[in-house]
């Protein structure tokens, strides 16, 4: 007797953060309304994988409330530099346009939810 699968093919649609440029930076951040993650990473970047999909779950978790981006420190350096970030991963929290939180490396998928919660 053959299986059907059909079920099985359907898979959630899962939320990726956003791909932020030099060119969106101002507006996707720097204007929003919500609070902003952005996660300053590069392919290259070991910790950055790992940091990823946590940046991910994040984004998905809190769709509609929060905008969660990924700026490529690589192809993207205007922001990066005039933020500072010398080290990625590196996670700042925006809220009006201003910096309220940072996480330079790898950390629990808690802290950067707890940077969040308190804006919220």
């Amino acid at each position: 007797m053959k299986r059907n699968n059909s079920d099985n093919n359907f898979k959630r649609q899962k939320i990726m953060a956003l791909a932020i440029t030099d060119a969106t930076f101002d507006e996707v951040v720097l204007k929003s309304d919500k609070p902003v993650m952005v996660d300053f990473w590069a392919a290259w970047c070991g910790p950055c994988r790992m940091v990823g999909p946590i940046i991910d779950q994040i984004s998905e978790e809190y769709a509609g409330k929060v905008v969660v981006g990924k700026v490529d420190v690589d192809a993207n350096q205007e922001f990066a530099a005039k933020y500072g970030v010398r080290n990625i991963p590196t996670v700042l929290v925006f809220h009006n346009g201003e910096v309220v939180g940072k996480q330079v490396g790898v950390a629990p998928k808690q802290t950067y939810a707890d940077s969040l919660d308190a804006l919220l």
